[in-house]
């Protein structure tokens, strides 16, 4: 288990909604004084080494923050001692994780939507196959997800 709080945000390629979420953690956590890590992973190893997709650098550059830097990873085994927190985008996600949360985890897993009051049990949507406009509907999300995630641990 980390000595300060570490999130890990995870989609299925690393490309699109889980490095939009760390982002928005960032933000929210440097505004508010918390001291925790963030990264993200993707469930498939696709993309590895990539930067975030085109239109999500750009969506994140339209809200004052560079992604890229960033760079697209697998998740392992390995990250649920790594991280307090495993937040899943969806619930495809959710379930590749709980499949692979090997016996000794120490990381607490969720929905990002979950910390967002009214929204429990929500997907973020994929943005990667629509329009710029989906990007935007997913920078919302994952930024009140992110916010609603970052004051919870900041209570704790």
């Amino acid at each position: 288990m980390p000595e300060k709080p570490a999130v890990l945000f995870v989609c299925l390629g690393n490309i699109c909604r889980s490095p939009l979420a760390e982002a928005a953690f960032r933000a929210e956590a440097k505004r508010i004084g918390l001291d925790a890590d963030a990264d993200s992973a993707g469930i498939g190893g696709w993309h590895t080494g990539e930067p975030p997709d085109a239109r999500a650098r750009a969506v994140a550059k339209r809200h004052g923050i560079d992604i890229g830097g960033y760079r697209a990873r697998k998740a392992t085994p390995q990250d649920f001692r790594r991280f307090s927190h495993i937040v899943g985008l969806d619930h495809e996600n959710l379930a590749a994780l709980k499949a692979m949360r090997p016996a000794n985890a120490t990381a607490e897993l969720s929905l990002l939507l979950d910390h967002v009051e009214g929204r429990k049990g929500e997907s973020v949507a994929d943005p990667y196959y629509g329009s710029e406009r989906d990007f935007e509907i997913t920078w919302a999300d994952v930024t009140d997800g992110a916010q609603a995630l970052a004051r919870r641990i900041a209570k704790a």
